[in-house]
């Protein structure tokens, strides 16, 4: 009975249930590709998916989060921030396409769950870990492991920056001011979001910019089709070093590592932040950032979005214009390092 019914799933698509335990994986989707078969069928199958070994629970970062939220706060945002899981495979073999979900996820969730692209001085890829692991600085990998990220800088129609203030639920650099959206290209998932050497050189890198899409809606709501994959203006690489010592204090165990790929947009959104994400937002003209930038403010800003303020933003924002529509400003060769 079992070998019929596998003879004819072998050969037909199915929609995967995705569970923690694979064996629960295939069987549930088995169950309910094919809910017209037999009574006793059904009733082998469900056996063998309860006596299937689970998966021990994932373990719990230690810095806890408060929990600021309501239950229904908490739903309508998953329901507006988060993708959906689209995928489909067959029994022979073939891979589904992923989509990244973050529905019903928390921060330390994220860490466990996100792959980082691991990569060397020089941004060859050397493989990925997970968005924990890359962001520890602990004995045996004093500055974590170096990784892949990207900075969008999104200008509205009057030539002003979007600015974020992170969540004070964030395990790194909580509610420090800093640019418009920071995050990492993640492996794994479609569309891929892992550039190949040829797509940095040239230029184009889509991977990135897919994943700065996927960000600005789960970060700030704002929807794929108002900053089109193709409106983004990639303008060279940064290199940086930063322990989370305002947090963590001296030998702080968390920090950024990062070869950071900077990206400009200049085009019209509607923001709805995520609040897991994003405490405050505001747009600044480049005087109201100098103000807000000076230490008598008492804001934080994030080390990265300082470093490219001071190397480089006047300039480029200036002649906005020009760095929009021209290869001006743009150096994809050079990785500048401040280590």
């Amino acid at each position: 009975m079992l070998t019929s019914l596998r003879t004819v799933i072998r050969n037909r698509p199915l929609p995967v249930v995705f569970s923690q335990n694979p064996t629960q994986t295939t069987l549930v989707t088995a169950c309910r590709a094919f809910a017209g078969v037999s009574r006793d069928t059904q009733s082998v199958i469900e056996g063998v998916r309860n006596s299937a070994p689970r998966f021990p629970t994932r373990p719990v970062l230690s810095r806890q989060r408060p929990e600021r939220y309501d239950v229904a706060s908490r739903e309508a945002l998953h329901t507006r921030s988060s993708f959906n899981m689209v995928s489909s495979t067959t029994m022979d073999g073939s891979s589904p396409e992923l989509v990244w979900n973050g529905a019903g996820m928390s921060q330390e969730d994220f860490m466990l769950k996100d792959e980082c692209i691991v990569v060397d001085e020089a941004d060859n890829i050397t493989g990925h870990d997970n968005k924990k692991n890359c962001h520890r600085f602990v004995h045996g990998q004093e500055t974590g492991v170096l990784h892949r990220a990207f900075s969008v800088f999104l200008f509205n129609e009057s030539g002003e920056l979007l600015l974020q203030q992170r969540a004070a639920d964030k395990i790194t650099f909580p509610s420090v001011w800093t640019n418009t959206c920071c995050s990492h290209p993640l492996h794994g998932y479609s569309p891929s979001e892992v550039d190949t050497p040829e797509q940095v050189a040239d230029g184009s890198v889509p991977g990135v910019k897919a994943a700065a899409v996927r960000k600005l809606l789960q970060e700030l709501g704002i929807p794929p089709e108002q900053v089109p994959v193709a409106n983004f203006k990639f303008l060279t690489r940064l290199h940086y070093c930063a322990p989370d010592s305002d947090t963590y204090g001296p030998g702080a165990e968390w920090g950024e590592h990062e070869v950071d790929y900077i990206l400009f947009i200049q085009t019209k959104v509607d923001v709805k932040p995520n609040p897991e994400e994003v405490g405050d937002f505001k747009y600044v003209n480049l005087d109201e950032l100098q103000r807000m930038m000076n230490p008598a403010s008492g804001l934080k800003w994030s080390p990265w979005f300082h470093i490219i303020v001071e190397k480089f933003l006047t300039d480029w924002w200036k002649d906005l214009s020009c760095t929009l529509s021209t290869d001006t400003f743009v150096d994809v060769n050079t990785i500048h390092r401040v280590l």
